[in-house]
């Protein structure tokens, strides 16, 4: 999942939320560099990332993109389920997107001395552009995968793929609505085991 996923399945928890947003950029034994629910945070998105990419549902998502987009259809379809958590955001959170992103943004903020350097580079990036809040519309996200495109070392397509979520819309939205369900209860329980396996004895 993208960013704003990874936000709202940290449910109100601040160092988790830190901990989630830097879990692609530590490895190792994290115990020794933060603080336990920072630690809980980054397992979580682990935890997050793997349900998604074993998930059915993402499986039968990215079946669709493969011929167009092949090995970027994990990337996409992440930035597709982040657009459609944003454009439907008041059916999953009672706090407005706007209010809710700018929470983030402090808070990631608030931990910058505590954070990998290079995801502070990214974070930078994030809070200009407005990833978070940005996703939520066809041009925010035309936006996004142009810029992607022109990263990409091989040829990716992804400047087109505004134009492939606008054609086959609601064929995705119910997709990402099926899956997503079953995200915030897995995140949900993870995060209780984890606090449990992590907590002295």
């Amino acid at each position: 999942m993208n960013y704003l996923a990874h936000a709202y399945l940290s449910f109100g928890e601040p160092k988790v939320l830190v901990g989630n947003f830097i879990g692609d950029f530590v490895r190792g034994s994290i115990e020794k560099s933060y603080e336990k629910e920072i630690v809980i945070g980054v397992k979580l998105h682990w935890a997050i990332d793997k349900y998604t990419d074993n998930h059915p549902v993402v499986k039968e998502a990215q079946e669709i993109l493969k011929p167009e987009y092949g090995r970027y259809s994990t990337v996409i379809t992440d930035m597709y389920f982040d657009y459609f958590l944003a454009k439907y955001w008041n059916n999953y959170h009672h706090i407005p997107l706007e209010d809710f992103v700018q929470d983030v943004y402090e808070t990631i903020d608030s931990f910058r001395n505590v954070v990998p350097e290079k995801f502070m580079k990214t974070f930078a990036y994030m809070r200009y552009w407005d990833w978070l809040g940005g996703y939520g519309d066809l041009d925010g996200i035309r936006q996004a995968m142009t810029g992607m495109a022109k990263r990409t070392k091989f040829q990716s397509n992804l400047d087109t793929a505004h134009i492939f979520l606008d054609e086959h819309h609601e064929f995705l939205r119910l997709h990402f609505g099926d899956f997503f369900e079953d995200l915030v209860s897995h995140s949900k329980n993870k995060l209780q085991e984890l606090k449990l396996e992590l907590s002295p004895v």
